[in-house]
């Protein structure tokens, strides 16, 4: 298993195995994602015209089983930022970390911690951000799809120092599996003071 980092442009070549490792991991509960690669290779240009941007890629057997990806909150889509501008929050002061996807077999091997030490070393080698934060979909515990035995993250996101912020949330579309439609759900946002 090999692990390696790429910033903006260098990204460009795994833009495919990004989104199919996307599309595949974010099927699984809680995100139930029925994704498209148009949908996904537009959503991951943010991170290849970010002159910042960061992607940590596990590669093994020749193939992406795992990616991190971080972004400036100035440098995301206006929805993002505009919880935080509500709030009182300067987004050119925030790091956005999106997602951290492993495929099953590759997880419980601290690839997730990982994902983290590089990514808030990569936000604090600026020297200017002030906080590190991400966001995570809202389930009901009753969901129907909810898997037995279902863990959430929220005890691995606390040991990391990020707390839960329930005014900062922002709506967003997609078509869960078995949907017809689109619908929009509910993402909170989980933050930290950057160690700098």
């Amino acid at each position: 298993m090999k692990i390696f980092t790429r910033q903006s442009t260098e990204i460009t070549p795994y833009l495919d195995d990004l989104a199919a490792l996307r599309i595949q991991v974010f099927r699984e509960f809680p995100y139930l994602y029925d994704g498209n690669r148009d949908y996904e290779r537009q959503y991951l240009q943010t991170y290849i015209d970010s002159p910042r941007s960061l992607a940590v890629l596990v590669c093994a057997d020749d193939r992406i089983v795992g990616a991190s990806t971080c972004v400036p909150l100035e440098d995301e889509d206006a929805a993002f930022r505009l919880p935080f501008e509500n709030a009182g929050i300067d987004p050119a002061e925030v790091f956005y970390f999106a997602e951290s996807i492993l495929l099953p077999e590759f997880r419980g091997h601290g690839l997730g911690k990982r994902f983290f030490d590089e990514r808030e070393a990569h936000a604090s080698s600026f020297g200017r951000f002030r906080y590190t934060a991400f966001c995570a979909v809202e389930r009901p515990t009753d969901h129907p799809r909810r898997p037995a035995g279902y863990r959430p993250l929220d005890g691995f996101w606390q040991s990391r120092g990020y707390r839960k912020q329930p005014h900062l949330q922002i709506r967003f579309p997609w078509r869960d599996l078995d949907d017809e439609h689109e619908t929009e759900k509910t993402l909170t946002f989980w933050m930290r003071a950057l160690d700098t």
